[in-house]
């Protein structure tokens, strides 16, 4: 690393310890998370505000970051979550029409740490080898120090030790309207209020805003609720649906949470999941989940159909999967990611329960799977059965 001559100022340490020298950049502090990598070559900040992404040190894998700067539209959430950023090379300026500054000064002011000028490449195969774990940037340091940040990550709790949802989950009833333009804004749900159209309370475990767009781009009315809500917080709004969001963490975590989603099935409301909803609908009605060795994040993981063999593109961010062999019956597979023939998406036999794996949302990412929220549409409007 010779060629960053006195600019080396920061070091990025594993728990393995496998340490880098870089450069950093953003907020001037330390930072400890779980080591995950992104092979998204655009969309660095709608990345870092996914609340899936709290607790979480990102690793870009494409070359360049940060060339089209950052913009208000943008952002998955009205904060950053990601706990730091790795890139190869950050952009000396950003230049784009709709930019409104530099990522760097942005993650300053939302107190992201980042990293530049190291060798993602040999990183991301290490990871992909070794798995993801717990990892720190620091600053201000260099590769001395590190024997005595590792011996800080060994003390550090687990990533899957800790409730991110708590962090990032909506704490009060929300409902969301849309805005003239495009995006949407959000207020206090009324109980009572009339609704704009078919409404479909949305299960916030960390919620991207995109999800939120999607629906209200299909008419419906979107009201948000805690994830852990119980029925009877949730029947209250009478929804015509109920969909789970995404969201960071273990879902085993959450099992103490689920009674709510359990009646809601039980009641026959068509209750649809998203990543980590997907992962919560399968354990409340009886499967199990584990964790993934590096994980799939990324806009370019294709998805077979099971029951027409068409195959899509989709961009997806987790670290847990279904366990197919714990499906009870009445499930059924009908989605599998064909990297490593995961499941990727259920459906019940006999009731309106349908989930998948993938974000059909994208942010960033392709639209080949936005179907899904056409057909949620369709159940929710009785134009569908919502089954297998």
């Amino acid at each position: 690393m010779d060629e960053l001559g006195s600019e080396v100022d920061a070091i990025l340490v594993l728990e393995d310890g496998r340490a880098f020298e870089g450069v950093g950049f953003g907020a001037s502090k330390g930072e400890i998370g779980e080591i995950v990598f992104n092979t998204s070559m655009t969309g660095y900040q709608e990345i870092l505000t996914d609340p899936s992404y709290a607790g979480q040190v990102v690793v870009l894998t494409t070359a360049h970051v940060g060339n089209y700067g950052v913009n208000t539209r943008d952002m998955e959430s009205t904060r950053a979550h990601a706990s730091g950023l790795v890139v190869r090379s950050l952009a000396r300026r950003a230049s784009n029409w709709r930019s409104e500054g530099s990522l760097e000064e942005w993650m300053e002011r939302e107190g992201v740490v980042g990293i530049s000028e190291v060798d993602t490449r040999a990183l991301t195969r290490h990871i992909r080898d070794r798995g993801v774990m717990r990892a720190a940037i620091v600053r201000g340091a260099t590769l001395a120090d590190a024997p005595d940040v590792v011996a800080r990550l060994k003390e550090a709790p687990g990533y899957g030790d800790e409730d991110f949802v708590g962090r990032v989950s909506s704490k009060t009833a929300r409902r969301a309207r849309p805005v003239e333009g495009g995006g949407w804004t959000e207020e206090d749900a009324v109980q009572g209020e009339e609704s704009s159209g078919e409404r479909v309370v949305l299960l916030d475990f960390g919620s991207k805003a995109s999800i939120v767009e999607c629906l209200l781009d299909r008419g419906l009315d979107v009201v948000m609720v805690p994830g852990a809500s119980s029925w009877s917080e949730i029947e209250r709004w009478e929804p015509r649906g109920v969909m789970l969001s995404n969201g960071p963490g273990d879902p085993a975590q959450l099992d103490d949470r689920l009674d709510g989603v359990r009646e809601a099935i039980a009641s026959g409301v068509p209750t649809y999941g998203i990543c980590l909803g997907h992962q919560l609908l399968a354990r409340a009605l009886g499967a199990s989940t584990f964790k993934l060795v590096f994980g799939h994040r990324g806009p370019n993981q294709p998805v077979l159909e099971v029951a027409t063999g068409k195959v899509a593109m989709t961009s997806q961010n987790h670290g847990y999967a279904v366990e197919a062999a714990s499906m009870p019956e009445g499930l059924e597979v009908t989605h599998v990611n064909l990297n490593d023939d995961t499941v990727a998406g259920f459906a019940h036999a006999s009731r309106p329960v349908v989930a998948v794996q993938y974000h059909p949302e994208a942010g960033p990412g392709p639209n080949d799977a936005s179907v899904f929220f056409d057909d949620f549409a369709a159940v929710v409007r009785g134009e569908a059965r919502g089954d297998v």
